[in-house]
């Protein structure tokens, strides 16, 4: 059986899900909002695990691929406190249990193993209907329809695709973060690129936190993390780029100068981040003809484990579509498909809650970070 399949959203998560149906032999088409795959920057560095993320692209032959784009050395870590004090430094050890990646690297990857008219750009869903007998009408901003035997919701964590299943929205979870960047750091801002090192930089404190990555193009991508309202966020100027550094920068008052101009100099605009996620244990029941995967389907908290989960899924429902010979068998799949998902998200996301705490809401931060990343009590 090779029922078409429509996929909402040119992600990870999606264009894996559209790789292992390419090689299947199953028509897919992508519809992405973005016009372009240069559209916007698509993101910073991702540790792909060799038990999900890894196995997901095995799935979608694209291992050699994706060990050409990995980043040599940044996987070290290093934990400092707030004066610029070193805590914890632990170099790259070579693995290739969690090498690190570009997101947009490995997207482009993704993009490049499918049809040039897999994915259609510029193509932004404003409504989805039931057109029956399973199968359902999508209508574009420019107006344009088409009707689809089954859609994938690969559309993240405002999915439009997820309205047709259940009416659940994402929540705040009280902590925001906000992106910079500091291009080519180690001629421009070389205090900021020796605290950061070769890989992800961590200074925490109980509230609040600096993460910075250190790009395969010497650019640090930093996320200033705080909890605070949604409304206290909102109340910043991210229209006056300068005031709001200046402003985000005054949460860190005292803190070292070269972690401070992380925030500071960077010569992007800031931009914030709310951090949502979906009731633990979210379901939805079936409906014929759709489903979802990724932030659409189980949003969570960051905790590393968010794209590797999206491509997981992508590839788990491209085998279960491939292997249904009518139907019947195909909505059996599916079915089978969603179960999994509930059960492995439910988890999930008790491991994701816990992660959370530990980077961002841990009184005595960054103590338990330290004792997650060494395997045990923080040396005294």
């Amino acid at each position: 059986m090779h029922t078409p399949v429509t996929i909402i959203g040119a992600g990870l998560g999606g264009l894996t899900l559209a790789r292992v149906l390419h090689l299947h032999g199953i028509p897919a088409t992508v519809y992405e909002a973005d016009a372009s795959a240069e559209a916007r920057r698509q993101g910073g560095m991702l540790d792909i695990h060799d038990y999900n993320g890894q196995l997901a692209l095995k799935e979608a032959g694209l291992l050699d691929e994706f060990r050409r784009i990995i980043h040599v050395g940044g996987a070290a870590s290093r934990v400092v406190g707030p004066h610029g004090t070193v805590l914890l430094d632990r170099p790259d050890d070579g693995s290739d249990h969690r090498p690190e990646v570009r997101r947009g690297d490995l997207r482009r990857i993704l993009l490049e193993s499918l049809p040039e008219s897999a994915v259609q750009w510029g193509r932004k869903v404003t409504s989805i209907c039931g057109a029956g007998e399973g199968q359902h009408e999508l209508t574009f901003v420019d107006g344009a329809t088409v009707i689809a035997s089954l859609v994938v919701g690969a559309d993240g964590a405002w999915s439009k695709i997820r309205t047709l299943l259940t009416d659940v929205k994402p929540e705040y979870v009280g902590t925001s973060s906000i992106e910079t960047y500091l291009l080519d750091a180690d001629a421009h801002h070389p205090a900021s690129a020796r605290i950061v090192g070769d890989g992800a930089l961590y200074a925490l404190a109980p509230g609040k936190g600096i993460i910075s990555h250190r790009e395969t193009d010497g650019t640090l991508h930093t996320y200033v993390v705080l909890t605070k309202p949604q409304e206290w966020i909102a109340g910043i100027d991210f229209a006056n780029p300068k005031a709001a550094k200046t402003r985000v920068a005054a949460e860190f008052d005292g803190w070292a100068p070269e972690l401070t101009a992380l925030i500071t100099d960077g010569e992007t605009s800031p931009v914030p981040r709310p951090f949502h996620t979906l009731p633990a244990g979210h379901r939805w029941n079936r409906v014929p003809g759709v489903t979802l995967l990724g932030d659409a389907a189980h949003l969570a908290p960051p905790d590393g484990e968010g794209a590797n989960l999206a491509m997981c899924d992508g590839a788990a429902l491209g085998k279960a579509v491939a292997a249904a010979a009518n139907r019947a068998d195909l909505d059996a799949a599916i079915a089978e498909y969603e179960e999994t998902i509930f059960v492995r998200s439910a988890n999930g996301a008790v491991e994701a809650a816990e992660t959370f705490k530990i980077f961002f809401a841990d009184d005595n931060a960054p103590r338990r970070l330290i004792e997650l990343l060494t395997g045990g009590p923080e040396p005294s």
